[in-house]
């Protein structure tokens, strides 16, 4: 799937060759989380019910959740503990794949047809610079 490969090149940028150590495997746990917990499609055509179906389902059979937590990405290295550093990296990491991947899913043929236009009743994502990806909300489209 594309998402799992551009997460993977991304993380592969970021991490670098580097040995994670236990604790650090966190980052990748949040990583893989935040990816299943991306929603595929609405579980019903009820305009008012927001729930969507995510890879997550197909694992454990519902949402994976997260508690949000403050991002660190402008603090500086020397004053972060080990744990604050690995949640920096996440965040650093985040902030590229929401930038880079979901502008690329904007630019492909696929999804300028027609019938790949958004409607009224469809799913949809709403971003926020200052929310974090686990915690923007879904949505359904009322007007165009």
């Amino acid at each position: 799937e594309a998402a799992v490969k551009f997460t993977k090149h991304h993380l592969r940028r970021i991490i670098g060759e580097a040995t994670l150590t236990f604790e650090e495997t966190t980052l990748l746990t949040q990583v893989k989380a935040c990816l299943n917990s991306r929603p595929l499609q609405p579980l019903t055509d009820d305009p008012n019910d927001i729930a969507a179906l995510t890879p997550g389902h197909f694992l454990i059979g519902a949402f994976l959740l997260a508690v949000p937590e403050p991002s660190l990405v402008t603090e500086k290295d020397n004053t972060l503990s080990r744990g604050q550093l690995i949640q920096k990296i996440r965040d650093h990491y985040w902030q590229r794949w929401s930038r880079e991947y979901l502008q690329t899913l904007a630019s492909r043929p696929k999804w300028t047809r027609s019938e790949a236009s958004p409607k009224i009743g469809d799913l949809c994502l709403v971003r926020s610079e200052m929310t974090p990806s686990m915690r923007w909300s879904l949505a359904r489209i009322t007007a165009l």
